[in-house]
């Protein structure tokens, strides 16, 4: 799911290097018709999925034109179709942003291998997801980088509670983005091009202005104590400008496991892909001379609103991750269109919070309802902050 965007082909780039182990049955994308097609040419599923009508027109003349056997399926339920069907073993859940929500439960009802890439289904409905994943014996396999590592580095009965398996602290790195080390005083003349040029990883536009105001890492906390059964207290925020170390775990005898690589995201595919053997990625191997030392930052708050806002969100719990979420989505591609300016980003989604009526996130609808409530609320916001530089 989301094969046309860059966790999506980094996944067929290991799967091509496997082709006698894997077979993909699946492809789907929002729009890209013409990038699914090509996919569809090299890898000949049984399905290709595209959410937007038109697009699905488009990619289903082009394949009447091939011998390809693919049939074109359109629509957000087709979506839930493909990512549940009896032939299939894993489900990559790479599709960005709350969209991804109800195919990846569809996933994890049908009892599935997901290969979680989309934060988002665990920031919205943390407690109901986890909870399909238990019920159903599906297989939950973390594909963030920093939540790969964690797992690489956890012992294997984290389930029983951190404290309990001798777990002091998560160390959750991050690169801190392109802004750094740069003056306070001038992000608000930060452009969309400046936001999503991210100095270590290539990445999606959303993700990489999430990366500059660190709104990732508190998604990226928020997914963490869903995954590994713990609270925010327990998991500190590292500044790692270089990327080396994806994340780290702390152990109350005094020791800390560091999983290491280069940044590149084929490392957790094909470790997720694969688990618990291990397969070529294609990946260079770490050269530790050539990266000659390693730095660490505490992060500062107050250049990364975000990051605390995610904290504050995840203390107060209910729907207010959910919220958190939605208002940042409207904002960052307010950004991204420039409508809005990079400092407000930030200022929607507190804004939103704020105005927002928070409740117990007991069930899907009532998340569903939370998520389009916000969103309203922050493209009010964004039509009173826009331009306002």
């Amino acid at each position: 799911m989301g094969s046309t965007g860059t966790i999506g082909v980094n996944t067929l780039n290991v799967i091509k290097r496997h082709a006698d182990k894997y077979k993909v049955i699946a492809l789907t994308a929002n729009k890209a018709d013409e990038k699914l097609f090509q996919q569809c040419v090299e890898f000949n599923p049984q399905y290709a999925v595209l959410v937007d009508a038109d697009a699905a027109q488009r990619l289903e003349l082009k394949i009447k034109n091939t011998d390809l056997n693919t049939q074109v399926l359109c629509g957000v339920d087709a979506l839930q179709k493909v990512a549940s069907l009896e032939g299939v073993n894993q489900v990559m859940a790479a599709i960005v942003g709350a969209a991804g929500l109800l195919p990846t439960l569809a996933a994890a009802r049908a009892g599935k291998r997901i290969l979680l890439a989309n934060k988002e289904a665990l920031v919205m409905s943390g407690d109901i997801f986890i909870n399909e994943v238990k019920q159903h014996n599906a297989e939950l396999m973390p594909i963030d980088s920093e939540h790969n590592a964690i797992f690489q580095c956890m012992p294997g009965h984290f389930e029983a509670g951190l404290q309990q398996v001798g777990v002091n602290k998560i160390l959750l790195t991050a690169s801190g983005g392109p802004f750094r080390n740069r003056d306070i005083d001038t992000l608000h003349n930060v452009t969309p091009e400046e936001a999503v040029a991210h100095p270590n990883w290539e990445m999606g536009k959303k993700i990489s202005v999430d990366s500059a105001t660190m709104m990732n890492k508190g998604l990226e906390v928020i997914e963490a104590c869903w995954l590994f059964n713990t609270q925010p207290s327990m998991i500190q925020v590292v500044l790692h400008p270089q990327s080396i170390i994806h994340s780290m775990v702390s152990y109350t005898d005094g020791s800390v496991l560091a999983q290491m690589g280069n940044p590149d995201m084929r490392t957790p595919i094909a470790h997720a892909m694969a688990w618990p053997q291990r397969m070529l990625s294609g990946v260079e191997p770490l050269d530790i001379f050539e990266v000659a030392k390693l730095e660490f930052e505490k992060p500062d708050f107050k250049r990364f609103p975000c990051l605390a806002m995610a904290y504050e969100a995840l203390e107060e719990g209910g729907t207010a991750t959910t919220i958190l979420n939605a208002a940042n989505e409207i904002a960052v591609d307010a950004f991204l269109n420039k409508q809005l300016s990079f400092t407000n980003i930030s200022k929607v989604i507190e804004k939103t919070l704020k105005h927002t009526t928070k409740v117990t996130a007991n069930n899907l609808q009532t998340i569903l309802d939370a998520d389009s409530d916000a969103r309203q609320v922050s493209i009010d916001w964004v039509k009173q902050l826009e331009f306002k530089r």
